[in-house]
């Protein structure tokens, strides 16, 4: 079974992606946070910086791309071929209000007969082979029954699901019963993202479903980083995080705005140190960066992983 690294917005970016593959070996392949392309047909500075040669990185990196129009989705993915890369990943899945109320995302759900135009559109154009991250739907886990049917005319690379509705965020119980249907009726290879934190529950679910192909993992990477690689250890996570903070203090060109990138790591990672509250309350109040590397060393050197 394969490993994918999710794409998680303002966290996994081309600085993450490119040290987490060096200090912690695992993951297949990594999906970038996803491009909004748009009418005026270039890339901004940012996109520049996190759309590298593929050639450049060094490991897979797959493209996602958020938009409702077939013709920006199909130049982006001209851009990407342009750039190396071999696959693109239509972002389908995406519960945020505002990316939903502009028919985007798992906006585009609601509207099964556009959401076909646009489909039949990108998949007789596109330049690069097209996989597709997607939810069960807005409301109802029943919504997928018939999304499913219009996903199967296609040549999807690959197929993945979170079994949630939109309405559900990141929160309840996964809808596993609708997962493993897709499983039996998918023409397509499916790939299994949601709620994952540990090793061994990737391991259970591809033993209960053998026909998975794939599971992909978002908040469980970033709180256990060396989760596919034998498990974090603190000299090497203290590395890591070191190296990122350095790496952000340049990119960004100012050690305020990396330490404040940091905490939305921190966020996640924190957990996996026994007794951490007290000292992820200050963390998450500090705006001195001394301050903050104390904390994080405080972090390292004075509490156990769990």
């Amino acid at each position: 079974m394969r490993y994918y690294f999710a794409p998680m917005e303002g966290l996994t970016d081309s600085i993450f992606r490119r040290l987490h593959h060096r200090y912690f070996p695992g993951v297949d392949r990594y999906y970038t946070p996803f491009f909004s392309p748009t009418i005026h047909r270039a890339l901004t500075a940012r996109e520049e910086r996190e759309l590298p040669l593929a050639a450049d990185t060094g490991f897979p990196v797959v493209p996602q791309l958020l938009t409702k129009s077939a013709e920006d989705f199909l130049w982006m993915a001209k851009v990407c071929q342009d750039r190396g890369y071999t696959e693109v990943n239509l972002n389908l899945g995406c519960p945020s209000g505002t990316v939903v109320a502009k028919g985007k995302g798992s906006g585009m759900l609601a509207d099964p007969e556009n959401l076909v135009r646009f489909l039949d559109a990108i998949f007789e154009a596109a330049p690069l082979p097209i996989s597709v991250k997607t939810r069960l739907g807005l409301k109802t886990p029943e919504e997928f029954y018939p999304l499913l049917e219009e996903f199967n005319r296609y040549p999807i690379a690959e197929l993945t699901i979170h079994p949630r509705v939109r309405a559900e965020l990141y929160t309840g119980d996964i809808h596993m019963e609708m997962f493993a249907w897709a499983l039996r009726e998918s023409k397509n290879p499916l790939c299994y993202n949601g709620d994952i934190l540990s090793l061994s529950q990737a391991e259970a679910l591809h033993e209960a479903y053998p026909g998975l192909s794939s599971v992909m993992i978002g908040r469980g990477l970033l709180r256990d980083p060396g989760m596919l690689s034998g498990g974090t250890d603190m000299k090497t996570l203290e590395a890591f995080m070191d190296d990122l903070l350095e790496s952000y203090m340049v990119a960004f060109g100012s050690a305020r705005n990396a330490m404040f990138r940091l905490k939305e790591n921190w966020s996640y990672l924190h957990t996996r140190f026994s007794g951490s509250e007290k000292l992820w309350k200050r963390l998450r109040k500090t705006t001195d960066i001394a301050e903050f590397r104390a904390i994080t060393t405080e972090f390292f050197h004075t509490l156990p992983l769990e």
